[in-house]
């Protein structure tokens, strides 16, 4: 069971206190590196040498052009001299806000180093041949089910079944083969988000925790930003 303590009634359920982040470490302006896309870097390493649990999990926020926001756990899976990439259905909620409202927020959480790191930035979609090259490196049966599924609509009961049934007939596949041709659907690829903003975020006791931002000098250019690096209040 948990150790979280709540309180509960028939019409309110209220968590009474936290367990205390008490991380060893601390940063500062002066001991992070002057790129947040290379800090990013040496963060993401030491978690995976941490063994925190899918590191690789962010939250995606997006909003509608009107400003109404959703957000979604996703999977990252690139960073590059321009930003942080994820893949997805073209025709999903996440992209159609993104069509709307080219802008996103990203969350990563490393709960076992009580470590956060948070991403704010416009986004651009990937060439094809860029979304070809990492979709050719997935398993058949995800490609398989790129196809099969169209992305947050309504669907009834054996509706996945079935699509899954045709598109490995169309392809002559089988989702668990190892090996097949299954290739990129036009409606699939990655986008990229450049950001304009990132602060990474260490637990400390009694909530006065470390934060460090960054924020790209304006007019600074996507493939060599310059930043400024500020420390935060908690």
């Amino acid at each position: 069971m948990s150790s979280v303590s709540v309180t509960e009634s028939a019409d309110r359920l209220q968590v009474q206190g936290h367990v205390q982040y008490n991380t060893p470490d601390h940063i500062t302006p002066s001991n992070v590196h002057t790129s947040p896309l290379e800090q990013f870097h040496i963060w993401f390493n030491q978690a995976r040498e941490a063994n925190v649990r899918e590191p690789e999990a962010m939250s995606l926020s997006t909003a509608t052009a009107s400003g109404i926001p959703s957000s979604r756990m996703v999977l990252f899976k690139q960073l590059d001299k321009r930003g942080f990439v994820f893949y997805t259905n073209y025709t999903s909620r996440k992209s159609r806000e993104l069509e709307e409202n080219p802008q996103a927020a990203l969350l990563f959480f490393w709960r076992e180093m009580s470590r956060q790191v948070r991403v704010l930035g416009r986004v651009e979609k990937l060439s094809k041949e860029e979304s070809e090259e990492y979709f050719k490196s997935r398993p058949v049966g995800t490609r398989l089910g790129a196809w099969a599924s169209h992305q947050s609509n309504v669907i009834g009961e054996d509706y996945l079944a079935n699509r899954l049934a045709e598109v490995q007939e169309r392809f002559g596949v089988q989702a668990s083969d190892r090996e097949g041709d299954v290739p990129l659907p036009d409606f699939w690829g990655g986008w990229r988000v450049i950001p304009s903003e990132v602060e990474f975020w260490l637990g400390k006791p009694s909530r006065l925790h470390d934060r460090v931002r960054y924020l790209r000098v304006e007019g600074s250019p996507d493939d060599q930003p310059r930043w400024t690096v500020d420390r935060l209040s908690p």
